[in-house]
This record gives structure tokens, C-alpha cells and sequence, in this order.
């Protein structure tokens, strides 16, 4: 029977802004990627999911992010190396914290946001997350997009690179996500989501914004809790893919 991990970047919230409902999310779920604190979130919002992830049994990941709150961590920043990889390393050592004293422990790591995208290309920063990564210890996995670079750099240093596939974005020809500034990024139809991810899982395919058909393997799907109808998705996404024979099984 083959399995699938679903994850969700969760812990969004800020102060008196509420991105997202975390809770809803969480029935549908096995992994969580926790904002902590660069792109969103503060303490209490970080300690708060990182409790509700274990009281639900779900894995909890750093998600690790440039130092952009009012961007929201979308925006690139030309950090030197030094300066990401203690970033990274930093934001791993809050959400540990929280994730112990809630009684777990963070499980893997997956970059943010422009950070994400920045290290399919950018070999210096990539490197750096990857730094970052291995100075926390623990061997974590990494989330990232195929055919990244920052794949390759995690595999020369002894991690484990776990490909991505996303249910509500879009993807171009190239097998890259459609920029969010683009009207195209996003896929709004949770029927179609729904579709191409069943498609990714059991043929190895994806539908890309153009209508073909492209490579693509991963071995999570991504819902970003803070799409409009993503609790929705979340859940429609599951029952098909059990319904389809697939597992949800947490890859951490």
C-alpha cells in the first residue's frame, strides 16, 4: 500500500492577527511545519501549536524562515551565510524549546517562503540552511522542492532530503511553483487540488498551469493553512487518497 505524509505550515498567527485555524487543520494532518517567530509567529502562538500538535499526535517541523515579518517572509534577503545559517540555527533552538515543554521534540525542518524558493537555485544560502541544520544536531530531515539544489547539498552533508508536492498551488511547465505574484499561483478548485495530488502519488505526474503533464515525486503534500477553504481541502484530500488505497503516514 503506498503512503504519503500530509503537512500543513501552521502556527502562523501573530499577536492579535489570526492566520488560519490550526485546530481544524490538525484532523486532517500528520505533520506540522511551526512558524517560528522570523515569518510569523510569537511565543505564545509557537507554544500553543506546538501543544495542540501533540495533543493530536501529529509531527512537529521548524519552519524556518528569513527575518521578515512584515513581508511575511516572501520577500529575499540577501543575508550573507553566516548571518542565515545562525538564523536557521536560532529559530530551530526556539521552537525545540516549546515543542520540550510541550512534550514533544521538532521532528524535521522545512524552509519558508522566499527562503523555500531562494535555495532551489541559490547555492550559498542553500548551503546555509543546510549549515544551520547540522550545527542543531540531530540529523533533521529537510522539506524541499524537487529538483532542488539545496536537495543535493543535504544529501553531501548526512540529511535526508524529503521531497514536496503542494495541493494549493500551482506548478509551471518546469516543474517550479507559479510565482505568488502571478493570478495563476494559486489553485482555488479543492476538487482539482485533489485530482493532480492523486495523479502525483499513483502516476508519478502532476498537471502543470499550461494543462501538460509533468514528472514530479514527493513524498509529502503540502496545504498551507492560511488558503482560503484549506481545512476543506485538507480533509477532502484525505478521504480520497484512503479512499484511493493511500496511506497518511507521518515521513519523520
Amino acid at each position: 500500500m503506498p503512503s504519503i505524509d500530509l503537512n500543513a505550515d501552521v502556527g502562523e498567527s501573530f499577536g492579535s492577527w489570526s492566520m488560519g485555524d490550526d485546530a481544524a487543520i490538525f484532523g486532517s494532518v500528520s505533520s506540522a511545519n511551526i512558524a517560528c517567530g522570523f515569518h510569523a509567529g510569537d511565543p505564545s502562538t509557537i507554544a500553543t501549536t506546538a501543544r495542540a500538535a501533540v495533543t493530536a499526535s501529529i509531527t512537529i517541523g521548524a519552519h524556518v524562515g528569513y527575518r521578515d515579518l512584515v513581508g511575511f517572509g516572501r520577500r529575499f534577503i540577501d543575508a550573507s551565510p553566516t548571518e542565515l545559517a545562525d538564523d536557521v540555527l536560532y529559530q530551530l533552538g526556539a521552537l525545540s524549546a516549546m515543542a520540550r515543554a510541550a512534550g514533544g521534540s521538532v521532528k524535521y525542518v522545512k524552509p519558508h517562503g522566499a527562503l523555500y524558493n531562494a535555495i532551489v537555485h541559490h547555492e550559498a544560502q542553500a548551503r546555509a540552511v543546510i549549515d544551520g541544520i547540522r550545527a542543531f544536531g540531530g540529523e533533521l530531515p529537510v522539506l524541499l522542492l524537487p529538483g532542488s539544489i539545496a536537495l543535493e547539498l543535504a544529501d553531501k552533508a548526512g540529511l535526508r532530503g524529503v521531497t514536496e508536492a503542494f495541493a494549493d498551488r500551482n506548478y509551471t511547465p518546469e516543474g517550479t511553483l507559479v510565482p505568488r505574484r502571478d493570478p495563476d499561483a494559486l489553485q482555488h478548485d479543492p476538487e482539482a487540488a485533489t485530482v493532480n495530488m492523486l495523479r502525483m502519488v499513483t502516476e508519478g505526474r502532476v498537471k502543470a498551469v499550461d494543462g501538460s503533464l509533468i514528472p514530479m515525486k514527493a513524498e509529502s503534500i503540502c496545504v498551507h493553512s492560511d488558503a482560503p477553504g484549506a481545512v476543506a481541502l485538507a480533509s477532502h484530500l484525505r478521504a480520497a487518497l484512503e479512499d484511493a488505497g493511500v496511506r497518511i503516514n507521518g515521513f519523520a
